[in-house]
């Protein structure tokens, strides 16, 4: 049985019998006006962070989901994009589909602005995608791509960057983990399926997503996730998991490589109104500007008075690169 196999099983049987906290943290349930979400589909909110956020979503976006868990963030999703098959959820498991479905009646009843008819629920497969090339403008996957294996990985993102408009989001939230692991803990396909072995650094994450394509990158979010210890698990250290949430962005790959924004902000203090380094980037004195990680390294080095701050690993839009 392969890796994908067991990963199938292991939701099949939290479709059937919600586990609350199966692989992932206790997140806030994001709320908005006149939005209620049912108790059901928070038991069954698999996922490490939130892929929604009201900058993503503007004019009524075609929206795709890649495994649709309980259905929260596909109704989440919804309530921006009101129109018939506005929302799209992919699963490989009948029975999480299943369980969406059920539970978007649910939530018709709890909520007078929905129907079920806002999102379309398909079967398929994150590595060959049901969907036509450039048709989607946000793109979704919640703690999901951390599972795949790397050439998996690559496959599923570049299927993501296939389906989407040109400038479309594809929008993840994903457990990464900065140290080495051991094979054991590598080749354990229920670790892997838990949302814990498959972690991977965040630079590397970022690199299968310039990889495919995206020119933008933002890091919006990094917190602790899971402690994997030696008395609970095949390792003699602790590793430290955290949960990042990132968006990619399918704007065309700049000459000098992708924008990365991680959270760093310049802030010219010099003497002069204001610092302009001849290339599309000024800063007003003493006033914070965001900045991508290419932009502050070259402001770094290209004035003695441009303070830049260490990335924060939140970044919320604005700025320049």
């Amino acid at each position: 049985m392969s890796y994908l196999d067991a990963t199938n099983d292991l939701y099949r049987e939290a479709a059937l019998t919600p586990d609350v906290g199966l692989c992932c943290t206790t997140n806030p349930i994001w709320q908005f006006p006149g939005l209620s979400i049912p108790k059901i589909m928070q038991e069954m909110n698999y996922g490490c962070g939130s892929t929604v956020s009201a900058q993503d979503l503007v004019n009524n976006p075609k929206v795709l989901y890649v495994g649709v868990g309980g259905g929260m963030e596909l109704l989440q999703f919804s309530y921006f994009s009101r129109q018939k098959g506005g929302v799209t959820g992919v699963d490989v498991v009948d029975e999480m589909l299943e369980a969406s479905k059920k539970n978007f009646k649910i939530a018709e009843q709890e909520n007078d602005w929905f129907k079920s008819e806002y999102i379309n629920l398909v079967k398929g497969d994150a590595l060959n995608l049901p969907i036509p090339d450039g048709s989607i403008d946000v793109a979704a996957q919640n703690c999901l791509f951390n599972i795949f294996k790397a050439e998996d990985l690559k496959k599923a993102v570049a299927e993501m960057y296939r389906v989407l408009k040109p400038h479309g989001r594809l929008v993840m939230s994903d457990p990464t983990c900065e140290q080495p692991m051991n094979e054991t803990l590598r080749n354990d396909d229920r670790l892997r399926a838990l949302c814990l072995s498959g972690s991977i650094p965040i630079k590397d994450y970022i690199k299968v997503l310039t990889d495919a394509g995206f020119g933008t990158i933002e890091v919006r979010a990094r917190k602790s996730y899971r402690v994997l210890s030696p008395n609970h698990y095949p390792t003699d250290e602790l590793i430290f998991i955290e949960s990042i949430e990132i968006a990619a962005i399918k704007d065309p790959m700049p000459k000098d490589g992708p924008c990365i924004f991680t959270g760093k902000t310049a802030i010219y203090y010099g003497d002069e109104e204001y610092f302009d380094d001849k290339n599309g980037h000024v800063l007003m004195q003493n006033q914070p500007l965001a900045v991508c990680d290419k932009t502050a390294s070259a402001l770094q080095g290209s004035n003695s008075q441009i303070h830049i701050s260490d990335s924060t690993w939140h970044y919320n839009g604005g700025g320049c690169c």
